[in-house]
């Protein structure tokens, strides 16, 4: 049994793997229609979403199998409950548990007492699920993910940030990352860094948004202020394709004219959210 908690713990082989199985469910996905009928997604949820939730709720769906969703503010986990005894009795009723979480640790700990696979949903730290998909889309666009230039600018310091350093350079994607100095990543990892959004170049722009969910409100306006010269705009650009993992928040982080333009594939990237969870699915519970 193996969990998706980071993909720092993937091979390239392994990586690139779910992306070829990804691309197989989407060419004849009634092949995959019944390879998990008779089986139990859990959707641990402590963060909103919309693409996670959809994506592996119909993921599941089309995979023949069934999704429960539980909203864990709802929830004594961690509280009256330990997230031991919660481990030890989810995994008993279903057959594999998605979780989107604050803390990484707290997914960690999860996996270590479940007895069935772990998908790391997104947490502070990693987002191993959006980045499989973006690295499907950018396959389907340029025909290949080796050789490929990809600028990562704005905060720096976040978990799809953590994700693509690990992904990136495992499957010949080079990673240039350009971002203020109070905001560059925590972790190594082979990529280049700079402080001047004057550096972007390459095939790909990909930006996130200014606000993630551990920000408090408080901290929007200084937040903007420090990060305003590092939004995407049309000039800086150029002739790249734009991604951002959404959602997106329109005149900061990126302009609308980016947004809608021929240019972007944040759509693209959503909807792969889709195939690439199916992958997901089916490699950790060895169908």
């Amino acid at each position: 049994m193996k969990h998706l908690l980071s993909l720092k713990d993937y091979s390239k082989e392994e990586i690139l793997d779910f992306i070829s199985l990804a691309e197989k469910v989407k060419k004849k996905p009634r092949r995959y229609s019944k390879k998990l009928k008779g089986k139990t997604l859990l959707m641990l949820f402590a963060k909103p979403s919309l693409r996670t939730h959809l994506s592996f709720d119909i993921a599941m769906y089309q995979l023949g199998g069934h999704a429960i969703f539980y909203d864990l503010s709802h929830s004594v986990l961690g509280e009256k409950e330990s997230i031991k005894d919660f481990s030890k009795v989810t995994s008993r009723y279903v057959n594999v548990i998605m979780a989107r979480l604050y803390g990484h640790e707290q997914i960690e700990e999860l996996a270590k007492y479940s007895s069935v696979p772990i998908i790391n949903g997104l947490t502070n730290f990693e987002h191993p699920a959006q980045v499989l998909g973006d690295l499907l889309t950018i396959k389907e666009i340029f025909g290949k993910l080796e050789g490929i230039k990809l600028t990562y600018m704005g905060d720096a310091d976040n978990n799809v940030t953590n994700s693509l350093i690990y992904a990136c350079p495992k499957v010949g994607i080079k990673l240039n990352i350009i971002c203020p100095r109070q905001l560059k990543p925590k972790i190594p990892g082979k990529y280049s860094l700079s402080f001047n959004p004057k550096d972007a170049k390459g095939q790909i722009i990909y930006t996130d948004t200014w606000y993630s969910y551990h920000v408090e409100k408080s901290q929007y306006a200084k937040r903007k202020k420090l990060l305003r010269k590092f939004q995407v705009n049309k000039k800086l650009l150029g002739n790249a394709k734009f991604m951002h993992c959404l959602p997106a928040t329109r005149g900061d982080e990126v302009t609308d004219e980016v947004m809608d333009s021929k240019q972007s594939l944040v759509y693209d990237q959503a909807y792969n959210r889709l195939p690439i969870q199916q992958a997901i699915l089916l490699k950790l519970l060895k169908y």
